[in-house]
């Protein structure tokens, strides 16, 4: 397989990341911005973190990078997102599908507001804003990147309704790589232990995770931004495929 040595395998290419302001997604944000693509960040409620990171890579190659607040499940957001792109850098190649809710729903306690939040933003926004995306991307040869979950395949206890959504999300992945071919890239990315979720979480049972993880250690978010990076930049015959990036927990 031939790699892309070029410093900015990106240039002039245009990502639409959602949930984009923090954690993993700032660093995939980051590290495409590194290889030459300018990028929409979009963010819910974290305002202050879009917008410094914003201002840190357009510091680097200003008008690089815009920023918009949306809620992605009121009528119309995607398209918005969408138009906003185009408006700000005149074309989209890449969606990332990176924001997420997560809580636990335990069964004697689901309401319907859990059930729809949860599909809502694990499912239901990737589909309507890879549906909204499409042209452009088609027009591009472009790709979808899905922020999916192992719990799209083994249910976490407790959360239910989530492990539901991610593996909503896993099939619409295959799916759409299947009526978006030939002209669009879908592939998924699914994180082991990168970082914890910002809700408490015991110390146990991150020792029980991390143990069963083939490598005994946890990731970071910089492993999953690389393998975006190698999708967007060195994987043209690869779609439909969820890729684990687990440290071997899925085996």
């Amino acid at each position: 397989m031939t790699m892309n040595n070029d410093p900015s395998p990106l240039r002039d290419r245009v990502v639409l990341i959602t949930g984009g302001a923090r954690r993993v997604g700032a660093q995939i944000v980051r590290t495409l911005h590194a290889a030459g693509a300018n990028a929409l960040i979009h963010y819910r409620n974290s305002e202050a973190a879009a917008l410094e990171l914003a201002a840190d890579l357009n510091r680097i190659r200003p008008r690089s990078v815009a920023v918009q607040s949306a809620d992605l499940q009121g009528p119309g957001v995607a398209d918005t997102l969408v138009g906003t792109a185009l408006r700000e850098f005149g074309r989209l190649d890449i969606l990332v599908n990176n924001a997420s809710t997560f809580y636990p729903t335990r069964m004697g306690e689901i309401t319907f507001a859990h059930w729809d939040d949860l599909m809502g933003s694990n499912l239901k926004a990737p589909l309507f804003l890879a549906q909204a995306a499409a042209p452009s991307l088609r027009a591009h040869a472009g790709l979808i990147i899905n922020i999916v979950d192992i719990h799209g395949l083994r249910p976490l206890k407790r959360h239910p309704v989530y492990s539901i959504a991610k593996a909503g999300l896993t099939m619409l992945t295959r799916s759409l790589a299947r009526e978006l071919g030939p002209d669009i890239r879908v592939n998924g990315i699914a994180p082991g232990p990168v970082l914890w979720p910002e809700q408490n979480m015991d110390d146990a049972l991150k020792r029980e995770i991390i143990s069963k993880t083939a490598l005994k250690r946890h990731g970071t978010p910089q492993d999953i931004a690389r393998t975006a990076l190698f999708l967007a930049k060195d994987a043209p015959y690869i779609t439909g495929q969820i890729i684990a990036v687990d440290g071997g927990r899925s085996i």
